[in-house]
């Protein structure tokens, strides 16, 4: 049997905003996922993964959200919204909780009780609660349970980890979505999303760093026994190298990102110094031509600096040994020699991680895909409802009025209904067909 939901993540990166609208389908139990749309625009609006106005990113957003519509032809309602790892703290939280119901059987409201006990009073007032990544249930003294619904017993205990956020960086950023007129089904913590897709099993257990160099900043993930362990934000990523070529090529920032794109290699020893390409020079019609070595002694100078930036932040977070190695992704790992620089300087296996869909086989959607994953998931878990992540977050003074779901006016009279698309799936994401 046959069950699929629609999901749409909301990446809001500082060089662009990503849209993809995903189909899960659970066949015979196992889960799928299907790109069904894919949105890419340029972002305006923010720097070094920081909003700073706040009308431009609205724009973006909204320009995301029209492209992957126009892919699909639906109305995009509902949105999985990504939170970037800036400001994030993450702290060891413990619940204890009585079982309610008569015979003692776990219910899906213990498991929630418990969850909300493990965090109650421990938030401070300018901190935002984004999540709880439950690591493990005790029923009466037995630890180590994954899931105890259905299990008889009187003391229920979960241990797990409080994910906090600045509450400005949190608010406003749900500010910009709610005026692009989109609601928001769930928030999540990009890292937390894109390790959980972008890492196998083992890589988490051993010790991983998955580092998601973008263009304005680069998050920084460790991942040891399984879980989320730390993860922070440099400013600094991709953007820089344009820079650097705008100014060194005597070109505009347009053309230096498309040198960067097309002839970038971030490794000179591999370099190729029979590759020339024409540069037009800024404020003239004149050209300059260049060959890709030139390009990359620029590149890996810069590309340099940024690894050892990361291998300090690495140290600052404590993180002194990795046996599961690096994993790269996010767009700038996409270039030629980033892989070999990174072996080179970091000297532990090192690997680029890309979702393998059709339509978004590069490292830059690794977390737009990993929300789209994770929010399924996370309905799924012992406890999880679609939305619960954003209970505790309050939007103040939204630009529109936010109506309760159940008193929201009925969908549009769809002019071409389909007849294999199921009820859930219409009110799952609220469209209408144009």
């Amino acid at each position: 049997m046959n069950s699929n939901e629609i999901y749409v993540s909301l990446d809001i990166g500082t060089s662009s905003v990503k849209v993809i609208i995903g189909e899960m389908v659970n066949d015979s139990g196992k889960d799928t996922l299907n790109i069904i749309g894919v949105g890419n625009v340029k972002s305006e609006g923010l720097r070094k993964g920081s909003i700073v106005d706040m009308d431009d990113t609205v724009h973006s957003i909204k320009r995301a959200i029209e492209q992957a519509e126009r892919m699909i032809g639906m109305e995009i309602r509902e949105v999985v919204v990504g939170i970037s790892g800036r400001d994030i703290m993450l702290h060891n939280c413990h619940g204890i909780v009585a079982v309610s119901s008569q015979n003692r059987e776990i219910t899906n409201e213990d498991v929630i009780r418990v969850i909300e006990a493990s965090h109650v009073g421990s938030i401070p007032p300018e901190r935002e609660n984004i999540g709880v990544i439950r690591k493990q249930f005790i029923l009466d003294g037995k630890d180590e349970i994954n899931d105890p619904r259905g299990m008889i017993g009187v003391r229920l205990e979960m241990d797990g980890t409080l994910i906090t956020g600045s509450k400005s960086i949190i608010i406003n950023t749900l500010r910009c979505v709610e005026r692009a007129g989109l609601q928001i089904l769930d928030i999540i913590l990009q890292p937390l999303a894109a390790g959980d897709f972008a890492l196998s099993k083992d890589e988490k257990n051993l010790g991983v760093a998955l580092i998601d160099i973008g263009g304005g900043s680069t998050t920084i993930a460790v991942f040891e026994e399984g879980f989320l362990k730390a993860t922070s934000v440099i400013p600094v990523g991709g953007d820089l190298l344009t820079n650097d070529l705008s100014k060194v090529l005597h070109t505009s920032t347009e053309d230096a990102e498309n040198i960067k794109v097309r002839y970038g290699h971030a490794f000179y020893d591999n370099a190729s110094e029979d590759e020339f390409f024409s540069v037009p020079i800024i404020g003239s019609d004149q050209h300059q031509q260049f060959n890709q070595l030139y390009v990359s002694e620029i590149i890996e100078a810069r590309m340099e600096e940024v690894f050892e930036l990361i291998a300090h932040e690495l140290k600052r977070l404590g993180v002194m040994d990795l046996p599961g190695g690096f994993v790269l992704t996010g767009g700038t790992a996409k270039m030629q020699g980033v892989l070999e620089l990174a072996q080179d300087m970091f000297q532990n296996p090192v690997r680029i991680a890309s979702p393998d869909y059709i339509g978004v086989r590069e490292p830059q959607y690794t977390t737009a895909v990993g929300l789209i994953k994770y929010a399924y998931k996370n309905a799924r878990l012992p406890g999880g409802t679609i939305g619960s992540s954003t209970s505790a977050v309050s939007v103040p003074e939204p630009i529109e009025k936010r109506v309760p779901k159940q008193h929201q006016p009925k969908a549009k009279v769809e002019k071409h209904p389909e007849e294999k698309m199921s009820s859930k799936v219409k009110k799952f994401l609220g469209y209408f067909f144009e």
